[in-house]
C-alpha cells in the first residue's frame, strides 16, 4: 500500500488527486483524502535530503509542502460548501435522505443554536471526526444557516486539518527518518485524532453542566 501511494507522490498529477479526494470525500468519507495528505507531506520532508540525520533516497520528483497546504485547505472548503449548497437546495428528496439518518437528523437539532451562538467550534472538532464533516456541512444547510455564519468555520476547520495532516507526515518522517515509518505513524496519529473528534462531537453539549446542584 505505502509502496503505492508513495509512487503517486512522485507524478504531477498527486495535487489534483488530492484536491478531488478531499473535495468529494465530504460525500464519500470513505475517500482515504487524510491518508493522502499525509505521505504526499511524507515526501516532501524526504525531499529535505536527510530525515533527523538519516539520509532518506528521494524520487526527482516530490510534493511542495506549502502548495500541499494551500490545496488540502482549499479542497476542503469547497467540498464543505458543496454539501452546505446542496443541502440548503436540495429539496423534500434531500429530507428524506436526511431523516432516515439519526446522525443528521441529530445535528438538525443541535447544530441550528450552536452556530448562532457562535457555536461553531463544532465544524472545526467535527472535521476530525469520521464523516463528521459530512453532519456538520449536511446539517448547517438543511437548518439554514447564513453563509457567513457557516463559511469562517469551515474555513478554520480546513486550515486545521490540514495542517495537522500536513504536520503529521512531514515532521513524522523528519523525525522518524525513515519515510514509510513516519506515514505510518503519522496515520495512525490521524485516527486517534479522528476518535477523539468523534467522541467530543457525540458528547451531550450539556454533558460539563449536568452536574447536580449539591
Amino acid at each position: 500500500m505505502f509502496e503505492t501511494l508513495g509512487s503517486l507522490t512522485a507524478s504531477p498529477w498527486i495535487y489534483a488527486l488530492v484536491a478531488v479526494s478531499i473535495v468529494l470525500d465530504v460525500f464519500l468519507p470513505v475517500l482515504p483524502s487524510g491518508v493522502l495528505v499525509i505521505t504526499a507531506a511524507a515526501a516532501a520532508a524526504a525531499a529535505a535530503g536527510t530525515a533527523g540525520t538519516v539520509p532518506v533516497p528521494v524520487p526527482e520528483q516530490v510534493p511542495d509542502i506549502l502548495l500541499l497546504l494551500v490545496i488540502a485547505t482549499t479542497a476542503s472548503v469547497l467540498g464543505d460548501m458543496a454539501a452546505f449548497r446542496l443541502a440548503r437546495h436540495g429539496g423534500a428528496r434531500l429530507d428524506r435522505a436526511i431523516a432516515r439518518s439519526r446522525r443528521l437528523t441529530r445535528a438538525q437539532e443541535r447544530l441550528g443554536t450552536a452556530l448562532a451562538r457562535g457555536g461553531g467550534a463544532l465544524v472545526v472538532i467535527a472535521r476530525f471526526a469520521p464523516a463528521g464533516r459530512s453532519v456538520v456541512s449536511l446539517g448547517a444547510g438543511k437548518t439554514q444557516r447564513k453563509v457567513a455564519e457557516f463559511l469562517p468555520w469551515s474555513v478554520l476547520a480546513g486550515m486545521a486539518w490540514a495542517g495537522y495532516s500536513v504536520a503529521l507526515g512531514y515532521f513524522g518522517t523528519r523525525w522518524l527518518g525513515t519515510q514509510w515509518l513516519g506515514t505510518a505513524v503519522s496515520i495512525v496519529a490521524l485516527f486517534a485524532a479522528g476518535a477523539l473528534a468523534a467522541f467530543l462531537v457525540r458528547r451531550p453539549p450539556s454533558a460539563a453542566a449536568a452536574t447536580p446542584a449539591a
